[in-house]
């Protein structure tokens, strides 16, 4: 597209591509914005260096005119957004990118690989946190992914209220906290369980995590409080009917006066399993597979459509809006602006979309902010400002929202046309 775009003379001609959803995942109240801040780290440093360029010349990918001007690539354009921890609906515009038609196509696959995936496990990750009710929860899916997948799904899953990861990575490269669990090759490392208790204390203290379930549970829990004393920290349970065991240990730990040691489950948990446990005498939950493949939605489903494009070359080309008309996937022209109507009590009620000129009401509670501007970064934040944001967003929202019970998105978008577009 972009050497034919250079030969034609329409490559330089502004564009306005829009980043949106036309559905959520069977089922689903509400999605979530994550992968902002690192979509923003992928377009500052998105270029073509020599080695790149070659390959590209020798398969015969572009012509040497394209190669050129590919040397040269530096984004230049705008990119505004939803704030990342926002929730958003069906044909929410998360992001718009403003630009000339080259530099902005060749955002479509890095803009769509972040915000896919990156969505879709924050999507996941806060229905369970919702369903965990306050309770902590450890993100534990790095063996579960793509070894990079795994460290945007940590921090992803940190925007939503996932406590800590067990990817140390994400805790170096992001700030996200990181906690883990030995796991039952530890145990069975070690002559009998009591050997593999006691190194692990002696090394750990008192204030670790035994996981009591590689034999015999009970036997396992005695044996841990008889070395640790009552201020053990946590036990792990792995197996087995989770709210069930659970409740057998809490009473064993309060018999043996152990009764501030917590107890951690995991196991192939989802927002499902979470939730059957809420009246299990249950302190913290460990995730890994269903969150880090978006609990059986993989990918966010969002698309990068260009919505309006210049006449001609030119800052002063005139403007007009494009759509698809494809059957079952038809598209909105204009470029669009987002609110959120919230009614008298401050609840949401209705995602506003707005093609051209937006005219606020009082209620109307403005959605995207810049991100880019003339190519220079200006929407960076600490990842704890999104963690913030999202908890907001939520509590914004009708109690429908919270629902897991399958149902329609919590909150419908309505298409306003506010006046002339660009």
């Amino acid at each position: 597209m972009l050497t034919a775009a250079l030969r034609s003379g329409t490559a330089e001609r502004r564009a306005v591509f829009e980043v949106f959803a036309r559905h959520l995942p069977a089922g689903r109240r509400y999605g979530v914005v994550a992968g902002t801040g690192r979509v923003l780290d992928a377009v500052e440093a998105f270029r073509f260096d020599a080695d790149t360029l070659a390959f590209l010349r020798e398969r015969d990918v572009v012509d040497e005119p394209t190669a050129e001007w590919l040397a040269d690539f530096r984004f230049s354009g705008d990119i505004h957004g939803y704030a990342e921890g926002e929730c958003y609906f069906p044909d929410s515009p998360i992001l718009t990118v403003e630009g000339t038609f080259a530099e902005a196509v060749l955002l479509e696959t890095v803009v769509l690989s972040i915000l896919n995936h990156d969505c879709a496990v924050a999507s996941a990750g806060s229905r369970m946190a919702v369903a965990a009710g306050g309770r902590p929860m450890i993100e534990m899916g790095s063996r579960r992914t793509h070894e990079h997948a795994a460290v945007a799904a940590a921090r992803a899953a940190y925007v939503t209220g996932f406590t800590t990861t067990s990817n140390l990575e994400a805790g170096r490269r992001y700030g996200v906290p990181t906690a883990g669990t030995a796991a039952h090759a530890f145990t069975l490392l070690h002559d009998g369980e009591r050997h593999a208790f006691q190194a692990q204390l002696d090394t750990l203290g008192e204030g670790t995590t035994l996981l009591v379930d590689t034999y015999d549970v009970e036997r396992a829990v005695r044996t841990a409080v008889e070395l640790a004393g009552p201020s053990l920290g946590a036990v792990r349970i792995d197996s087995g009917d989770l709210g069930v065991v659970a409740r057998r240990v809490r009473e064993q730990l309060d018999e043996l006066g152990a009764t501030g040691t917590r107890i951690m489950v995991t196991g192939d948990l989802d927002e499902y399993g979470i939730a059957a446990l809420a009246a299990a005498p249950v302190d913290g939950y460990g995730v890994g597979t269903s969150l880090v493949t978006g609990s059986g939605a993989p990918t966010a489903s969002l698309v990068y459509k260009l919505v309006a494009r210049a006449d001609g070359p030119g800052a002063d080309a005139p403007m007009r809006p494009v759509a698809k008309r494809s059957t079952g996937k038809p598209s909105r022209g204009g470029r669009k602006t987002a609110m959120r109507r919230l009614d008298g009590h401050g609840v949401a009620c209705a995602e506003i979309v707005v093609t051209g000129e937006p005219r606020p009401g009082g209620g109307d509670r403005p959605l995207q902010v810049p991100l880019v501007a003339k190519g220079e970064i200006v929407g960076r934040e600490p990842l704890a400002a999104a963690r913030d944001r999202h908890a907001a967003a939520l509590a914004e929202l009708p109690a429908t929202a919270l629902q897991l019970s399958r149902g329609e998105p919590a909150l419908p978008t309505e298409f306003v046309d506010g006046g002339p577009g660009r």
